[in-house]
């Protein structure tokens, strides 16, 4: 018993094992996360033998370097893991929300929320009050409300899958009049009156492309109507001769015909943005102060969290989308729920949100900074490029991507590569170029406009592990 008690106390703790200088090269989060959970399973492997009274085990741990021997295990076991076709990259496109590259940037809370959540097993649908099954929605119900003013809340998992619900459970086989205007295409050929369709729905669309008016909308309402709907058109822009309808006049209609108001608000926002120097874009807060009876937006775009469609309004009507068996197959999971439930709460100090938050922290990052970053690395590239491309520093503009504020653009400076080859052969060596940084160990992602090459810097932070890899950038 003595030497299996001595076993278990030469049993190194995680934290120390983690600070020992054999892990030192890990720096990644995502090689971070690897190591500690590996970490945590040779420990507990060698403990679960421990209990076992296996000798062989219990000898190991107590006569060698045991702190030595697991990192050298955590070690061998990196350098072996599974290759996966899923890749950090550097995302320098100048496009801060990217769709092709998984859009929002989590914060580290979320990050720490979700491996609780991997990792283990929690009460997503448990009511550790009564021992009886609960509401999954229940996690992040009180805090969208709290945040947006709503009644009630409920998630799925994209906003996508949030307007089907929606249309759904509260209009199916009857009519949902929309402006002409706002049946927009999103990314993917995401159609609104293709979406309407799947739904079951009839779309009623009223107005013209650039004019509507009340007057419209209430011509339209008849007996088959269900709701009326509005579509942000957060992915493009109509100016010049143009007319729409005010929530707060399509709301006190709706009410007058007693049917819904929806507002789908595709990107989403529950902060001014413009108190950031940020452009204006309508709130989540405000369009149900509005008279919206339910909103829907993203969870993964302004809001800065995981992939998630929300859902925030009336209580009677988010019980009739819960009462759905849509909504079981469009629900999200455990890991998500906690990533989404840690980014809410960071929007309950907003004081310290712009530091805490990494996707207003790359929006609002000043050019001066970004400017600062280009000058630094110019020289190295231009060094390690000699003779294949001329590098400067140049102003830019970074854009927010997936559909979110599209006229607005960011003041922003990037590296501007041109490629020094032949006649004839500057495509072929610009295209050469842009493949050769996608095929660095973390691939970097730029873009080509007029001929040249660009990495815009705002979306890059850790400088370190960019520079360290440029050996590898081999231009032939």
């Amino acid at each position: 018993m003595t030497r299996q008690s001595d076993a278990y106390r030469a049993l190194p703790a995680i934290e120390k094992l983690l600070k020992r200088e054999e892990l030192s090269g890990f720096t990644s989060v995502s090689e971070l996360a690897y190591v500690k959970h590996e970490a945590r399973n040779q420990v507990e492997q060698l403990r679960s033998q421990i209990a076992l009274s296996n000798q062989e085990a219990i000898g190991w741990v107590i006569d060698s370097d045991v702190q030595k021997e697991i990192c050298e295990r955590i070690t061998n076991s990196f350098a072996n893991r599974p290759s996966s076709t899923l890749k950090a990259v550097f995302n320098l496109t100048g496009t801060v929300i990217h769709t092709n590259l998984g859009r929002a940037r989590l914060p580290v809370e979320a990050v720490a929320a979700m491996e609780v959540a991997a990792l283990g097993d929690v009460n997503i649908e448990y009511d550790l009050d009564s021992g009886q099954r609960g509401d999954r929605d229940e996690h992040l119900e009180k805090l969208l409300a709290g945040l947006t003013g709503a009644e009630a809340a409920t998630v799925v998992n994209n906003n996508a899958a949030a307007v089907m619900l929606v249309l759904n459970s509260l209009a199916k086989d009857k009519d949902v009049v929309i402006s002409r205007g706002e049946l927009v295409e999103i990314g993917g050929a995401f159609r609104v009156p293709e979406v309407m369709e799947s739904a079951s729905c009839c779309l009623r669309e009223v107005g013209t492309t650039n004019r509507t008016h009340v007057t419209d909308y209430e011509q339209a309402v008849d007996e088959k109507t269900a709701l009326i709907m509005r579509v942000h058109a957060s992915n493009y822009q109509i100016q010049g001769f143009t007319a729409g309808v005010a929530d707060k006049e399509l709301s006190k209609l709706a009410a007058a015909k007693e049917i819904p108001f929806v507002s789908d608000l595709g990107s989403g926002t529950l902060i001014e943005l413009s108190q950031y120097g940020l452009p204006k874009e309508p709130t989540v807060a405000g369009t149900i102060a509005a008279g919206a009876d339910l909103v829907t937006f993203s969870g993964d775009k302004l809001l800065g969290g995981p992939q998630s469609g929300i859902v925030a309004g009336r209580k009677n009507l988010i019980e009739k989308l819960k009462r759905n068996p849509l909504k079981r197959a469009l629900r999200i999971d455990k890991i998500t729920m906690a990533a989404l439930t840690a980014v809410l709460e960071l929007y309950r100090e907003p004081e310290s949100l712009q530091s805490r938050l990494p996707l207003l922290r790359d929006l609002t990052r000043p050019p001066e900074d970004i400017q600062i970053v280009c000058q630094r690395l110019a020289p190295l590239l231009s060094a390690k490029l000699a003779g294949r491309a001329r590098v400067d520093v140049m102003s830019c503009k970074s854009q927010i991507g997936s559909g979110s504020l599209p006229m607005d653009l960011l003041d922003s400076f990037s590296l501007c590569f041109d490629p020094i080859a032949l006649k004839g052969k500057r495509d072929a060596a610009l295209l050469n170029l842009a493949h050769k940084f996608r095929m660095l160990p973390r691939p970097v992602v730029g873009r080509i406009s007029d001929g040249r090459y660009f990495l815009d810097m705002r979306c890059l932070r850790d400088e370190h592990e960019f520079i360290s890899q440029l050996s590898a950038l081999n231009i032939t």
